[in-house]
């Protein structure tokens, strides 16, 4: 009996000493976000006119007017923003893309944004879910299908858009269909002289953690960035429910995005200009300004011109939104 409570006792012991030390982990982690929020941004931490926009499909399904281009054009103005990513999608589970039906207006967005802004760039937003983690979804594993991508991309560059912008969700970390289908769109966009941009997961921010599913491992962030010529990070819906914590995410999310990013591939950081009040996007936390702090936090004194912000959207964006990326970003102090 004694031997059996002593056993019972080292296993105790153990069982305790384990729990304190996963409690401590989990307590330092919070602890680290505040940290990295703290403090006062660089003043060089500033727009370096490499920001970006993604559009809803409102501006080539035909609800969009030469005034509200003219608007927008009005908005954009001293923004920093270079690149609208409009949504002319979704493509469909084969690759394919039926422009009569999901985009009929968009040469004439294309063709009148060009015009009103001739320095911002149009690109066309295409995505849908992805197998495994969505089924039915995209296959991006299947060589036919990711050769009917690059067909739709070739399409909608014929309509004018001035480059590529996808958005698969959810893809996996590792995910060599993801690549392949990188590779084999960058031989055309390259050949037409267009970018191809990426929105991409938020990278592992505790070991392993990637193999839920939600986040990529830093070196697959790095094999991704190494394929185009833009990557947006969707640094929103992290569940952080302070904005000190969150704030602090998006400052470490951005430090581990610039250690991977190669230097001629331009790297953004999106912002959460939406509401929503979910155990995956507390609205009270995720905040336009936070973000925006915690991107300049983590661009410290980087000197690193091809670094943006990306307003994450249109048609959500208050007023309230603007004036807290404008103030943050683009005013200096």
């Amino acid at each position: 009996m004694r031997r059996r409570r002593r056993t019972w006792s080292r296993r105790r012991r153990v069982v305790t000493a384990l729990a304190l030390v996963f409690v401590l982990l989990l307590s330092a982690y919070p602890i680290s976000l505040w940290l990295a929020y703290a403090g006062e941004p660089s003043a060089e931490a500033r727009t370096r006119n490499h920001d970006a926009l993604w559009l809803g499909h409102a501006w080539v399904d035909g609800r969009k007017t030469t005034a509200d281009v003219a608007a927008l054009a009005k908005q954009l103005d001293g923004t920093g923003i270079r690149d609208l990513y409009v949504h002319a999608g979704p493509l469909e589970h084969d690759g394919s893309l039926p422009l009569a039906k999901v985009s009929p207006r968009a040469r004439w967005f294309v063709t009148s944004m060009r015009a009103a802004a001739p320095d911002v760039r149009v690109q066309a937003w295409l995505g849908d879910v992805v197998q495994p983690a969505k089924n039915p979804g995209m296959d991006l594993d299947d060589p036919a299908v990711r050769s009917r991508v690059v067909a739709s991309s070739a399409a909608v560059l014929d309509q004018g858009f001035q480059g590529i912008h996808f958005d698969f969700e959810p893809v996996h970390s590792g995910s060599a269909g993801f690549l392949a289908v990188l590779d084999e769109t960058h031989a055309l966009t390259a050949a037409h002289g267009a970018p191809l941009s990426v929105a991409a997961a938020q990278i592992d921010p505790l070991w392993r953690l990637n193999v839920l599913g939600k986040w990529w491992s830093q070196d697959y962030f790095g094999e991704v960035a190494r394929r185009v010529e833009q990557i947006a990070v969707m640094s929103y819906d992290t569940a952080m429910p302070l904005e000190s914590l969150y704030g602090g995410y998006v400052a470490k999310q951005t430090e581990l995005a610039l250690k991977v990013t190669p230097a001629s591939t331009d790297l953004l950081m999106g912002l959460p200009a939406y509401w929503e009040s979910n155990p995956s996007h507390w609205g009270r936390a995720e905040t336009v300004s936070a973000a925006v702090r915690g991107a300049r936090l983590g661009l410290g004194t980087s000197n690193r011109q091809n670094f943006g912000l990306a307003l994450y959207v249109d048609f959500t964006a208050t007023p309230a939104h603007w004036a807290a990326y404008r103030d943050g970003w683009c005013v200096a102090p």
